[in-house]
């Protein structure tokens, strides 16, 4: 997987995570950094882990579906592009509370991260050097949470729907792109 793709994959992830740190940042009546750090390493940290277990639950079967591992790709990913575009584009507004505790915290960042989950299970397939790549998940997932609970705090939710839009797209893309790719459709590509 090149750096490329494995970025877009990584913004693509970290939507959902971006969507909430922005409303955290509604929500928080002061912003500083500790608080923008905080919420970036709740939800970059559980980016960075989710697709590390789905690697592992990956890898245990990963040569008994080898002839169709293209298609779980395609699969997972477009069914997670779906759910975000779905929450995107649905009418009900979020609540979220200003708190930082782990109590408020832990669900949203585990709601916020199993998508990475099933994308850390098509990792196995795809043969991705995982550590480097859940680093990077985890890393791009906590920068943009923190521009996240920024731009909450300065433009309120205006953004959010359009984020996990944004993030559904670009993971569906990247599961058709796997599908043609392994189908002999369209070369690989160097992204």
């Amino acid at each position: 997987m090149s750096l490329l793709t494995l970025f877009i994959t990584a913004v693509g992830l970290s939507m959902d995570a971006f969507a909430v740190s922005v409303c955290k940042g509604l929500a928080l009546k002061k912003i500083g950094f500790k608080n923008a750090c905080i919420v970036g390493l709740w939800f970059g940290g559980f980016q960075a882990l989710m697709p590390f277990l789905g690697y592992l639950l990956g890898s245990g079967f990963k040569r008994s579906v080898e002839t169709i591992d293209h298609w779980i790709a395609f699969v997972l990913l477009s069914l997670i592009g779906l759910s975000m575009i779905r929450e995107a584009l649905a009418k009900e507004e979020d609540r979220t509370d200003g708190s930082l505790s782990a109590r408020a915290m832990f669900p949203l960042a585990v709601a916020t991260s199993i998508d990475a989950l099933a994308v850390g299970v098509t990792y196995a397939f795809l043969q991705v050097s995982i550590v480097p790549a859940v680093s990077f998940i985890g890393g791009i997932t906590f920068l943009l949470s923190m521009v996240g609970v920024k731009a909450g705090n300065m433009f309120g939710t205006r953004y959010k729907s359009k984020a996990e839009l944004a993030g559904g797209v670009i993971l569906i893309l990247i599961g058709v792109k796997i599908l043609l790719e392994h189908l002999g459709l369209i070369p690989a590509l160097p992204f």
